[in-house]
């Protein structure tokens, strides 16, 4: 994918992954749906859409998936966050990818470590149950491991 030439897509991702098309927020969930499944980073870290050859560039805000809600389980002696995605998905977090950017947003990574993800304010509630201070450092305890949640200026 040549970075310079990407056209635009017109299209606006907010900070809490409300999607908007020339200013209108767009309401289509399986259009949205095959937007994200289409979603790449390009070399510069800016998002597109690329479907086949045919490339655009879209305009974000902060990140494309958002953390909407976190769900814990813990099923044979295995504890698990599940995290629940702007784009309807919900996958497992993987707590190595937890950082805090700037503004004290708290972040991870999804999609295979992909994408940043943004946390909600009311998932960002419910990890922070679990989270635990140490020496002025916070870490996230889940199977037996503590897991650094280190700061970082941005996604």
């Amino acid at each position: 994918m040549n970075d310079s030439n990407i056209p635009p897509c017109y299209i606006f991702i907010d900070r809490e992954g409300r999607w908007f098309h020339k200013g209108a927020e767009m309401i289509r969930r399986d259009i949205i749906g095959f937007f994200y499944d289409h979603m790449v980073l390009d070399g510069s870290g800016r998002y597109a859409i690329r479907l086949g050859k045919e490339s655009c560039i879209l305009e974000v805000e902060d990140t494309a998936f958002v953390v909407r809600r976190v769900g814990f389980q813990e099923a044979e002696g295995i504890e698990e966050f599940r995290l629940f995605l702007s784009d309807g998905t919900y996958e497992p977090l993987l707590p190595e990818s937890l950082f805090v950017g700037g503004n004290n947003v708290l972040y991870c990574k999804v999609k295979n470590c992909k994408f940043p993800a943004r946390f909600h304010r009311p998932a960002y509630y419910q990890l922070a149950e679990f989270v635990q201070e140490k020496n002025g450092e916070f870490y996230l305890p889940l199977n037996g491991k503590m897991y650094l949640i280190p700061n970082r200026e941005s996604a």
